[in-house]
């Protein structure tokens, strides 16, 4: 049975490439349901609206999520509320960068 935190750490491996971090480290994904047959819904957004690497991202999230072991089908959501802002970035990362 696929795991909401197989999801989460398969999709650390998903880097913005503007910011060098990954999207979940980032704060940019806001949801993730698994159903029992493996179907995976992300919900996630970018830093801003309009960023020209949404539809790159989006389809590394897919990739990275296609890798974890019985996962059927993958769905990314890109939404935009609540508007990103920094204080959704780990709190730990937050204090290594000085935020």
């Amino acid at each position: 049975m696929v795991k909401k935190e197989d999801i989460l750490e398969a999709l650390k491996g998903v880097i913005d490439p503007e910011i060098g971090i990954d999207v979940v480290s980032l704060g940019l994904v806001y949801g993730v349901d698994v159903s029992e047959d493996g179907d995976v819904n992300v919900k996630m957004t970018m830093t801003f609206m309009g960023c020209p690497l949404t539809a790159m991202i989006t389809e590394d999230a897919k990739y990275a999520i296609q890798t974890v072991k019985d996962v059927k089908s993958v769905n990314v959501e890109i939404v935009w509320d609540p508007p990103w802002t920094p204080d959704m970035i780990d709190p730990e990362l937050r204090a290594k960068l000085g935020i």
